[in-house]
């Protein structure tokens, strides 16, 4: 039987380390994987309430919203009013979306960078894995 407590201080080890780089390489852009987290969110989703991101990356509505602020204080995104005045809609501004290619470009290095030393089918089987932890599937 494996230790599970040394699997998951693996796993949580791994995780500071790559959010530590993902927020070096991004200081250029003055982000942090937080905010790029939400950036790409709205870039997949396209624009979005705040409860829709704070269900979709499984964070606290207050987290999201404190960096929604910030991100909206430095021309990333705006809030606009939905259906009624308690809703407010996030959308990407136009200088997010001239900048996301070279975003993702800068992020997609790292990703290549931190999986390198994986073959194409263990990227693909780790990529299996994680999605499978926490569900009842067992195969």
């Amino acid at each position: 039987m494996i230790d599970t407590t040394a699997l998951f201080h693996e796993l949580f080890q791994k995780t500071r380390f790559i959010t530590k780089e993902v927020n070096e390489k991004l200081k250029q852009y003055d982000l942090y994987s937080s905010q790029w987290s939400i950036i790409y969110c709205l870039k997949t989703l396209g624009p979005s309430t705040q409860t829709d991101i704070w269900r979709y990356l499984n964070v606290e509505a207050p987290t999201v919203t404190r960096t929604i602020t910030r991100l909206e204080k430095s021309g990333w995104v705006i809030r606009m009013e939905g259906n009624d005045k308690r809703e407010r809609i996030i959308q990407l501004t136009e200088k997010a979306n001239e900048l996301i290619p070279q975003l993702e470009e800068t992020v997609k290095d790292f990703e290549r960078e931190i999986i390198g030393n994986l073959s194409d089918d263990e990227q693909q089987e780790l990529l299996r894995l994680i999605k499978k932890m926490g569900t009842n599937e067992r195969s």
